[in-house]
């Protein structure tokens, strides 16, 4: 039942993202729902979850309709009206919402820190040692168009590489769970790995980190969660119930021990029975969103919409990153952004 629901969000999404953009954004009234309907990741713990559990969610429940495939689909089927909300990569926020998808981003949800980064990795004995040794070689990463993907043209670009050196720079889809057997079995010469599949194949040894988004960048939020401009307008007590939940929790797994935090996560995924195993909590270390209350900064959108145009995939203008998103039912601490 579960996986027909969710084929039935992927099958979907695009008709439905057609309709809900022609819809108006007052139809119906205020509603102010109790229910969210959301997609999760199995053996995971996603903020809003963790909210629910700390009672930071008040009256409002969540509906668990499947879990997600990628970030792009997951904000899509928020889009198109299958899911009230959604998460991923700000890049992919600003790509969909530059095909007039009626969406706007509330909340971060995950990001990158001295704990919780994705590492480009390559076996130990490998000769790719610099930027330029990557010309000609295969990238594996989860998926194109998003954040491992700009972190590798970032990285490059940094390095002095030009764009149609960098376009030799082979970039493979490769599921996250295969990522570290195609590495080890040089189907590929470079795996993108994170979280707990990042610390198994670190304690497996083998294998060396050429960069990483945290060395990149430093610490900065990297995804977050939207709704549609409808559901606010109709729901702005629950949008703001959600927002400061999400933002709750966060603080909330920041500030409190780690053994505490995973110790929570596992009693979650114990009671919603989904079939599901809890073996990758025990790497839990962080969600990666330092700004209080998960508050989004300008900058955390602007720089992807930038990184589109650039590879010519947004047309300069297109979008008014200011539009995008909104901090109006964060009650997380201002900061300079």
């Amino acid at each position: 039942m579960t996986f027909s629901r969710r084929s039935f969000l992927v099958l979907s999404g695009i008709s439905a993202l057609a309709a809900a953009g022609c819809g108006t954004a007052s139809g119906g009234g205020i509603r102010n729902t109790k229910t969210l309907r959301y997609q999760g990741s199995a053996g995971a713990v996603t903020p809003p979850e963790l909210a629910a559990a700390l009672g930071y969610l008040g009256d409002v429940k969540l509906d668990w309709v499947g879990d997600t495939i990628s970030g792009p689909q997951d904000i899509q089927t928020a889009a198109s009206g299958q899911t009230d909300f959604g998460g991923a990569f700000n890049g992919a926020v600003v790509k969909l919402a530059s095909r007039k998808a009626p969406i706007k981003a509330v909340v971060s949800y995950y990001g990158s820190d001295k704990y919780a980064f994705s590492g480009f990795y390559v076996t130990e004995n490998s000769a790719i040692r610099s930027p330029r040794d990557l010309i000609g070689k295969k990238v594996g990463m989860n998926t194109l168009g998003a954040h491992h993907e700009a972190m590798l043209d970032i990285y490059l670009k940094k390095n002095g590489l030009s764009r149609s050196e960098a376009k030799q720079v082979e970039r493979i889809v490769i599921p996250p769970v295969n990522t570290e057997q195609s590495l080890r079995q040089r189907q590929i010469d470079v795996g993108v790995l994170g979280g707990i599949l990042r610390d198994k194949a670190l304690e497996a040894g083998g294998v060396r980190k050429l960069f990483s988004d945290f060395d990149l960048r430093g610490a900065f939020s990297a995804g977050t969660y939207v709704f549609t401009e409808r559901f606010i307008e109709q729901n702005p007590e629950t949008a703001k119930t959600f927002v400061t939940g999400v933002g709750r929790a966060l603080d909330w797994s920041r500030t409190t021990p780690r053994e505490e935090v995973v110790a929570k996560m596992t009693e979650i995924v114990a009671k919603r029975k989904r079939n599901e195993t809890d073996a990758a909590l025990k790497y839990w270390r962080s969600y990666g969103v330092s700004a209080p209350g998960g508050r989004i900064a300008e900058k955390e959108l602007s720089d992807w919409a930038d990184w589109l145009t650039e590879r010519g995939e947004l047309e300069s203008g297109r979008v008014k990153v200011p539009d995008l998103y909104t901090n109006e039912f964060n009650a997380g601490k201002k900061t300079g952004s």
